[in-house]
């Protein structure tokens, strides 16, 4: 092998671009990835850019940056859809699946996996123990999130106007989370029509400014054969994308029936498949409105474990629906009493598959249309503004995490101390010492498992 080339490619000359990637290699590449995506979206697009822009070069920053934008606007996990767009780049349709799928698959059988453990012996001294540390450092997280897309995105009166509304619709009146990202965007049309000086984005991804050579994909390089936007392909996918919901959706409602629970799961997560804009903490609101108060497939208490459990395992956070799943076809005992893993584990497999599939299609189908031209793309005043709603919703899912961990048998309960304590000591170490979730996960689960053979 030539001494001045890595095993992927990259020379030694920053001027010259590396030797073109396999899919083999590539494939390699995802499935790593896919086991070392910690850290949100934030820590994965991070990742993603230091190894392909930086260190490998298989794409320029513009063209990263580019396609980020785009992935930003969709609904759905932003970092995996980027992960789709880049291997659909670089080695076709086959290359955007394998791309996708193995961002995903390592998170969807770890979940399995712990969630197996957790509902066969989540009671246990030390299973337990583990979860009451973790539970309040969830709250702190998620209130780190508000904080975090706030700032980034309530730039004037206007978008702070349109986050209260959307808390007091969810707190107050318990409006569904699908009215009010339609109204926040009702309100961002007409607002960008009218005001939109109020309704421009901040904090977004701009045109990339940093060099790190000549990339196999490059800032002119021209835009391969299978990008270009053709009627014919936008058609196929769109087809075939029908076909892939529409066959496993008909055969659940022939052998099962509309009302069984597992045709409930793929109908209600193709809508929260729909609704992700902002990222998983937006779309949680709504799991919970569906999963925990509309159709019981777990309690307050699981849900919040399960946002525990998607925190600590790699691959993108919404993946959190996997447990939601597995827990519903446990405890509902869909195949029987039997058969409980197994019904968990088709239940899981099933979410995600109805979640996950539209990020595919956007990506295949939209894909061309955002190599048809490299300049930045424009956020849209709509999107904006349910940024903004976004971060109410996530304050809501906060204070209900918060109720749930601090008074559990409810207000005419005990206030629990020591979940306070915890909960404050995980928001000093993400807030003023800038701990990473992962850190303040362990940490706070070794003092629960403490405080709980204590007590």
């Amino acid at each position: 092998m030539d001494n001045n080339k890595t095993s992927l490619g990259v020379d030694s000359e920053t001027n010259v671009a590396p030797s073109p990637i396999t899919l083999a290699q590539a494939t390699r590449y995802w499935l790593k990835l896919g086991f070392i995506s910690f850290g949100g979206p934030a820590g994965q697009i991070a990742i993603m850019h230091h190894d392909l822009v930086e260190k490998h070069r298989w794409i320029s920053e513009k063209r990263f940056l580019h396609a980020l934008n785009y992935c930003m606007v969709l609904p759905g996990p932003e970092a995996q859809q980027l992960a789709t767009y880049i291997g659909w780049l670089m080695h076709r349709t086959w290359g955007g699946i394998i791309a996708g799928a193995l961002f995903v698959l390592p998170s969807l059988f770890i979940l399995i996996a712990l969630s197996a453990i957790y509902m066969a012996w989540g009671e246990t001294p030390l299973v337990a123990g583990l979860f009451y540390g973790i539970k309040p450092a969830v709250t702190a997280i998620v209130v780190q999130a508000a904080h975090r897309i706030g700032s980034r995105t309530l730039k004037n009166p206007w978008l702070w106007s349109i986050a209260a509304a959307a808390f007091v619709a969810i707190f107050a009146l318990n409006v569904p989370f699908p009215l009010i990202v339609g109204a926040a965007a009702l309100i961002g049309y007409f607002g960008g029509r009218y005001v939109p000086d109020k309704f421009r984005t901040g904090g977004g991804h701009g045109a990339g400014k940093s060099s790190y050579g000549r990339a196999i994909i490059d800032d002119d390089t021209p835009t391969p054969a299978h990008a270009r936007f053709r009627w014919s392909w936008l058609t196929q996918v769109a087809v075939v994308g029908g076909l892939l919901w529409l066959l496993p959706m008909g055969l659940l409602m022939l052998g099962l029936g509309w009302q069984h629970d597992y045709t409930q799961m793929a109908w209600f997560f193709t809508k929260a498949a729909l609704l992700t804009f902002g990222g998983a903490y937006a779309v949680l609101p709504y799991v919970y409105q569906g999963g925990v108060g509309h159709y019981g497939w777990l309690t307050p208490e699981q849900m919040i474990d399960g946002l525990a459990l998607g925190e600590t395992t790699p691959g993108p956070l919404i993946m959190v629906v996997a447990f939601v799943g597995f827990v519903g076809g446990w405890s509902k005992a869909l195949l029987g009493p039997d058969a409980l893993f197994l019904a968990g584990a088709l239940a899981a497999v099933l979410v995600t598959w109805f979640t996950f599939l539209p990020s595919f299609l956007f990506i295949l189908a939209g894909g061309p249309l955002v190599e048809s031209t490299h300049d930045d793309l424009k956020f849209t005043a709509p999107l904006t503004a349910i940024t903004a709603a976004v971060v109410g919703v996530i304050l809501n899912l906060a204070l209900f995490f918060a109720y749930h961990v601090l008074w559990p048998q409810g207000f005419e309960g005990r206030f629990d101390v020591i979940s306070a304590l915890i909960a404050l000591g995980a928001a000093v170490a993400l807030f003023k010492y800038k701990r990473s979730v992962m850190q303040v996960l362990a940490a706070c689960a070794v003092l629960g498992l403490i405080f709980k053979s204590l007590l």
